[in-house]
């Protein structure tokens, strides 16, 4: 079976950036550029006219779309996501792998791995994509923006979708560390927890309900020290804040997790207290190369946290 070769985009990346797409839906507006403008109101009327001006908004044949010209349904238009006074993270990631076909790189807390709200330059996947100027850099799974630790990327379109397969078929080993508070008449966790987690009120946490189990997780105390442990947890399942939520469930939530138990407001980063959760270490069979696989994150927690 032939692969389908993934369509040209009609802009090129631009320092890390590819271009966003919209389509136009049916609708009363007379310009693409009043669409636009009413569609996306945080971006003011005069950025967008600016980037009409220069040719930074093409429509899906390559075209560029001017001020006056007419609405058109349906049809895809690009252009590029721009972030004003975007605020630098103040840690780097580290490259531990890279071939023709994978890079795996420690990511650093804070860090998303692809862009999002207010971080565009300041996510992992632009950054790599800029620093390595690999244009076809997609990430294979994502771990949290608190998170730190080991993230693949997929190097080749064509070799992408065997790499992907991986992950819903869950032939990828994951192991994570975690500090945790450990009370005094805290005797032992359970080797193996599961529960069935569904979305919570607020869109950024998750909770546990009564039902059937739907996420797994494995724990192994690996250091009991000054009022903390250091857990070793395997993910069974991939759910969204898993391990976060088991752990809270078990009385010891992630030292400096800022959404469980309370989640804090936004834009409150502490730089100096990153939660201590660490994706350490993943392991494969390759599916293209057919050689075994194993990486390990250089980071490493400790039991006198932030």
């Amino acid at each position: 079976m032939t692969r389908r070769r993934p369509p040209q985009l009609p802009l090129p990346t631009r320092d890390g950036v590819g271009p966003s797409c919209v389509g136009l839906v049916h609708g009363p507006w007379p310009t693409i550029a009043e669409f636009l403008i009413e569609r996306f109101p945080a971006i003011t009327r005069e950025a967008w006219l600016e980037r009409i001006e220069a040719n930074d908004v093409i429509d899906e044949h390559g075209v560029p779309v001017t001020v006056a010209r007419r609405y058109q349904s349906p049809l895809r238009v690009y252009y590029y996501r721009t972030l004003d006074n975007e605020a630098r993270i103040p840690f780097e990631e580290q490259v531990v792998f890279r071939d023709d076909e994978l890079l795996v790189v420690d990511k650093p807390p804070f860090v998303p791995v692809t862009p999002t709200g207010k971080y565009l330059q300041e996510s992992l996947l632009v950054r790599l994509k800029r620093k390595l100027a690999l244009d076809d850099l997609v990430p294979l799974h994502r771990i949290d923006r608190s998170t730190s630790g080991l993230v693949l990327f997929s190097v080749r379109p064509a070799t992408r979708g065997a790499y992907q397969q991986m992950f819903p078929e869950r032939r990828i080993a994951k192991h994570y560390e975690a500090v945790v508070p450990w009370y005094e008449g805290v005797s032992s966790v359970p080797a193996t927890y599961r529960s069935r987690l569904v979305d919570d009120h607020h869109f950024m946490r998750v909770r546990e309900e009564p039902g059937e189990p739907n996420s797994e997780t494995r724990i192994e105390v690996q250091e009991v020290r000054d009022g903390h442990a250091l857990l070793k947890l395997s993910p069974v399942t991939g759910r969204k804040h898993q391990l976060r939520v088991h752990c809270m469930a078990l009385g010891m939530p992630i030292v400096n997790d800022p959404i469980y138990p309370v989640l804090l407001p936004e834009g409150t980063d502490d730089f100096g207290k990153p939660l201590q959760l660490l994706a350490k270490s993943v392991a494969f069979l390759d599916p293209v190369s057919g050689d075994l696989r194993s990486f390990t994150s250089p980071r490493s927690l400790t039991l006198t946290p932030r």
